[in-house]
Protein backbone atom coordinates (compact mmCIF):
# COMPACT_ATOMS: atom_id res chain seq x y z
CA UNK A 1 0.00 0.00 0.00
CA UNK A 2 1.55 3.29 -1.14
CA UNK A 3 1.91 6.30 1.17
CA UNK A 4 -1.30 8.33 1.21
CA UNK A 5 -2.67 11.67 2.32
CA UNK A 6 -6.18 11.68 3.77
CA UNK A 7 -8.56 14.32 2.46
CA UNK A 8 -10.87 15.91 5.00
CA UNK A 9 -13.94 13.89 4.03
CA UNK A 10 -12.10 10.58 4.37
CA UNK A 11 -10.46 11.58 7.63
CA UNK A 12 -13.90 12.38 9.02
CA UNK A 13 -15.09 8.91 8.01
CA UNK A 14 -12.00 7.27 9.53
CA UNK A 15 -12.70 9.04 12.82
CA UNK A 16 -16.41 8.17 12.84
CA UNK A 17 -15.67 4.49 12.05
CA UNK A 18 -19.11 3.90 10.55
CA UNK A 19 -18.18 2.69 7.04
CA UNK A 20 -16.90 -0.89 6.98
CA UNK A 21 -14.82 -0.36 3.82
CA UNK A 22 -13.17 2.76 5.24
CA UNK A 23 -12.42 0.91 8.51
CA UNK A 24 -10.86 -1.99 6.59
CA UNK A 25 -8.66 0.25 4.41
CA UNK A 26 -7.64 2.38 7.40
CA UNK A 27 -6.63 -0.69 9.38
CA UNK A 28 -4.58 -2.03 6.47
CA UNK A 29 -2.95 1.36 5.99
CA UNK A 30 -1.97 1.63 9.64
CA UNK A 31 -0.47 -1.87 9.54
CA UNK A 32 1.68 -0.84 6.58
CA UNK A 33 2.61 2.72 7.58
CA UNK A 34 2.05 3.05 11.32
CA UNK A 35 0.33 6.44 11.13
CA UNK A 36 -1.98 8.50 8.97
CA UNK A 37 -0.82 11.58 7.08
CA UNK A 38 -2.87 14.70 6.52
CA UNK A 39 -2.30 18.21 5.30
CA UNK A 40 -2.24 21.12 7.71
CA UNK A 41 -5.25 22.32 5.68
CA UNK A 42 -7.22 19.20 6.61
CA UNK A 43 -6.24 19.70 10.26
CA UNK A 44 -7.57 23.27 10.03
CA UNK A 45 -10.82 22.16 8.38
CA UNK A 46 -11.46 19.54 11.07
CA UNK A 47 -10.68 21.88 13.96
CA UNK A 48 -12.85 24.70 12.63
CA UNK A 49 -15.73 22.25 12.15
CA UNK A 50 -15.51 20.98 15.71
CA UNK A 51 -15.24 24.51 17.09
CA UNK A 52 -18.17 25.75 15.04
CA UNK A 53 -20.54 23.23 16.63
CA UNK A 54 -18.94 23.29 20.09
CA UNK A 55 -17.84 19.64 19.88
CA UNK A 56 -15.25 19.88 22.65
CA UNK A 57 -15.00 16.13 23.26
CA UNK A 58 -14.39 15.39 19.56
CA UNK A 59 -11.92 18.28 19.40
CA UNK A 60 -9.93 16.85 22.30
CA UNK A 61 -9.93 13.41 20.66
CA UNK A 62 -8.83 14.97 17.39
CA UNK A 63 -5.87 16.69 19.07
CA UNK A 64 -4.82 13.29 20.43
CA UNK A 65 -5.26 11.75 16.97
CA UNK A 66 -3.07 14.49 15.47
CA UNK A 67 -0.34 13.85 18.03
CA UNK A 68 -0.05 10.33 16.58
CA UNK A 69 -0.37 11.38 12.92
CA UNK A 70 1.90 13.01 10.39
CA UNK A 71 0.69 16.55 9.76
CA UNK A 72 2.31 17.82 6.57
CA UNK A 73 2.97 21.57 6.67
CA UNK A 74 2.38 23.99 3.84
CA UNK A 75 5.61 24.96 2.10
CA UNK A 76 6.49 27.42 -0.64
CA UNK A 77 6.66 24.49 -3.10
CA UNK A 78 3.11 23.48 -2.13
CA UNK A 79 1.81 27.04 -2.49
CA UNK A 80 3.52 27.35 -5.88
CA UNK A 81 2.08 24.01 -7.07
CA UNK A 82 -1.39 25.01 -5.82
CA UNK A 83 -1.13 28.31 -7.69
CA UNK A 84 -0.27 26.42 -10.88
CA UNK A 85 -3.23 24.11 -10.30
CA UNK A 86 -5.51 27.11 -9.73
CA UNK A 87 -4.57 28.53 -13.12
CA UNK A 88 -5.19 25.17 -14.85
CA UNK A 89 -8.51 24.83 -13.02
CA UNK A 90 -9.70 28.29 -13.99
CA UNK A 91 -8.69 27.82 -17.61
CA UNK A 92 -10.28 24.36 -17.79
CA UNK A 93 -13.46 25.06 -15.84
CA UNK A 94 -12.52 22.64 -13.04
CA UNK A 95 -13.35 22.96 -9.32
CA UNK A 96 -10.79 25.18 -7.66
CA UNK A 97 -11.38 25.70 -3.96
CA UNK A 98 -8.19 26.87 -2.31
CA UNK A 99 -8.39 24.15 0.34
CA UNK A 100 -8.72 21.35 -2.23
CA UNK A 101 -5.89 22.76 -4.33
CA UNK A 102 -3.59 23.02 -1.31
CA UNK A 103 -4.41 19.46 -0.25
CA UNK A 104 -3.83 18.14 -3.79
CA UNK A 105 -0.58 20.08 -4.08
CA UNK A 106 0.56 18.63 -0.75
CA UNK A 107 -0.11 15.09 -1.97
CA UNK A 108 1.78 15.69 -5.22
CA UNK A 109 4.75 17.42 -3.57
CA UNK A 110 5.01 14.67 -0.95
CA UNK A 111 4.63 11.84 -3.47
CA UNK A 112 1.45 10.52 -1.86
CA UNK A 113 -1.87 9.23 -3.13
CA UNK A 114 -4.86 11.33 -2.13
CA UNK A 115 -7.58 9.35 -0.36
CA UNK A 116 -10.90 11.10 -0.90
CA UNK A 117 -14.54 10.44 -1.56
CA UNK A 118 -14.62 13.57 -3.71
CA UNK A 119 -12.75 12.25 -6.74
CA UNK A 120 -14.57 14.71 -8.99
CA UNK A 121 -12.80 17.57 -7.24
CA UNK A 122 -9.41 16.10 -8.13
CA UNK A 123 -9.57 13.75 -11.16
CA UNK A 124 -8.51 16.51 -13.54
CA UNK A 125 -5.16 17.06 -11.78
CA UNK A 126 -2.23 15.59 -13.71
CA UNK A 127 0.18 13.63 -11.55
CA UNK A 128 -2.28 13.11 -8.69
CA UNK A 129 -3.37 9.56 -7.87
CA UNK A 130 -6.77 9.41 -6.15
CA UNK A 131 -8.13 6.54 -4.06
CA UNK A 132 -11.55 6.12 -2.46
CA UNK A 133 -11.57 3.98 0.68
CA UNK A 134 -15.35 3.75 0.55
CA UNK A 135 -14.91 1.28 -2.28
CA UNK A 136 -14.16 -2.39 -1.50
Amino acid sequence: MDPALLDTDTLSEVLKQRNANVRKHAKQYLRSHGQFALSAVTRFEMIRGYKEVGATTQLARFHTFCAHSLILPLTDAIFDRAADLWVVARQGGHPCSDADLLIAATAIEQGRRLVTGNAGHFNWIAGLVVDDWRQP
